[in-house]
């Protein structure tokens, strides 16, 4: 070979290895996100925390596909089955509509949930140790603790007579177990309750101007991804019209709700970004026990008591596990 020839063909080597080399990696995997709103930055932080634990950042070692319902419970269908055509590594759901309409998808892909209530109960897995298909995840136990809240609430207000309750008709799975919990614990404390119904801001507002005009004592908030991205609306109407307000969720409590009791959410999603690293290293759902929140913590607003007159028990005061000034 020529010394001419034999340069060009090293040159044109040395150009077309690096694209060898770009072709024989594998192509990042792709998570899809399937959630009813996707305004609570929290949430995603925490999953995302988890997944770095793994090993995977997005956008370096995974790529994240969000898709929101923007609240309209019957979009989730369509929006899984979507998930589930584009073959994406494993889908991650928040919410029981969005876990019960990707377990509905696909019976192969991996489903990761967030479920707020006995995902047994629901259908999503048949055990909570042994899950045994494609689905895994975390349960809130959120619906459990509602008797919590509002005994709660009734040391923090030992007169009140009356509470409304609030909730959002199209999440069914969370309102239905959450009035028969608090009709449950409202009759042993011999407590009257309303229930309102609101599952948009318009709704809402008209929730508060019959608050306005029954002046209930006390405002229990369901759980649910629809009142927490309205959380600033809710607290300005409750000081607005001076109601203590109890919710499941600490960013309602964060921005001027008046106390909140649930489980640590955002410490939730950590984990399930920790099982998704799991999984797209191989790990099965099925191996993986469905993962039962243990960190609970009542937030107490004192900002929003001293402006509503209220003295917070020394009892309240000594189990809070956060106090916001």
């Amino acid at each position: 070979m020529r010394r001419r020839d034999f340069i060009k063909a090293v040159a044109g080597s040395a150009m077309t290895w690096p694209l060898v080399v770009r072709a024989q990696q594998p192509a990042m995997p792709v998570i899809g996100f399937l959630t009813p709103v996707l305004q609570i930055e929290e949430h995603l932080r925490g999953f995302q925390q988890g997944l770095q634990h793994a090993g995977f950042v997005e956008g370096d070692s995974v790529s994240i596909l969000y898709r929101s319902a923007d609240n309209e419970i019957d979009r989730f269908p369509a929006l899984a089955m979507e998930l589930a055509r584009r073959a994406v590594a494993l889908i991650v759901t928040v919410g029981n509509a969005a876990s019960l309409a990707a377990k509905n998808a696909t019976a192969t892909i991996p489903v990761l949930f967030v479920s707020a209530d006995n995902p047994v109960k629901l259908g999503l897995v048949p055990s909570l140790a042994r899950p045994g298909g494609n689905l895994t995840g975390v349960n809130l136990l959120a619906t459990e603790l509602v008797a919590k809240r509002l005994a709660l609430l009734r040391e923090l207000l030992p007169a009140a007579a009356r509470v409304a309750v609030l909730v959002d008709p199209t999440n069914k799975t969370i309102t239905e177990p959450t009035l028969q919990g608090v009709e449950s614990a409202a009759r042993a404390m011999a407590l009257q309750i309303q229930v309102l119904n609101a599952s948009n801001g318009r709704e809402i507002g008209e929730a508060f101007a019959a608050i306005e005009r029954e002046r209930p004592d006390a405002l229990f908030v369901s759980i649910g991804l629809s009142f927490t991205a309205r959380r600033v609306q809710l607290a300005t109407l409750a000081a607005r019209y001076m109601v203590p307000m109890i919710s499941g969720n600490r960013q309602i409590t964060e921005v001027g709700g008046l106390m909140s009791y649930g489980a640590d959410i955002k410490d939730a999603f950590r984990q399930l970004g920790v099982y998704a690293g799991r999984i797209l290293k191989g790990a099965k759902p099925a191996d993986l026990p469905v993962v039962q929140s243990t960190k609970f913590e009542l937030v107490i607003n004192i900002e929003t008591a001293r402006i509503l007159g209220l003295t917070v028990p020394p009892s309240l005061l000594a189990t809070v596990d956060e106090v916001i000034e």
